[in-house]
C-alpha cells in the first residue's frame, strides 16, 4: 500500500495534503483497494463550511456505497470536476488526479487530531 510521507490520514481512510491555508483531500490507496472499482462520487457540499468529521459526499464502488468525512473543518472551495466523467481516477491514481474537494481551512487547522503516515502505514498492516 501506497502512504505517503506529505500526507495526514483519518481513521476513516481519508487523506488531506495542506497548502497554506488550502488543502486537498481525497481517499487512501488503502480504501480505494477495499471499495473495489469506484463507478461514481458525490459531492454536493461546495461552498459549504463543514465541521471535522462530516461527511461531504459519498462514494459508490461496485460492491457498496460509503460516505466521505471532511479530516478537518474548512469550507469546500471546489471538487475534483475530473471525477465526474471519469471516477475511476480514485482507483488508478488517489493521492494525484483522484483528489476530491479543494477545501479552505477556517482559521488556524487543527492537525493534532489527524493520523501520521508511519501511525497510518501500522494502523493499515502495510
Amino acid at each position: 500500500m501506497n502512504v505517503p510521507a506529505n500526507l495526514l490520514y483519518t481513521n476513516d481512510h481519508e487523506w488531506v495534503r495542506v497548502e497554506g491555508e488550502f488543502g486537498y483531500v481525497g481517499v487512501t490507496d488503502f480504501a480505494q483497494n477495499e471499495l473495489g472499482d469506484i463507478v461514481f462520487i458525490e459531492i454536493n457540499s461546495v461552498g459549504k463550511s463543514l465541521e471535522q468529521n462530516t461527511v461531504f459526499g459519498t462514494i459508490e464502488a461496485v460492491k457498496t456505497v460509503s460516505d466521505l468525512f471532511l479530516p478537518i473543518a474548512a469550507e469546500i472551495v471546489e471538487k475534483n470536476a475530473k471525477l465526474d466523467s471519469n471516477p475511476e481516477l480514485v482507483n488508478s491514481d488517489p493521492y494525484g488526479e483522484g483528489w476530491m474537494v479543494k477545501i479552505k481551512f477556517t482559521g488556524t487547522p487543527n492537525l493534532d487530531s489527524l493520523i501520521k503516515p508511519e501511525a497510518y502505514t501500522s494502523m493499515i498492516g502495510a
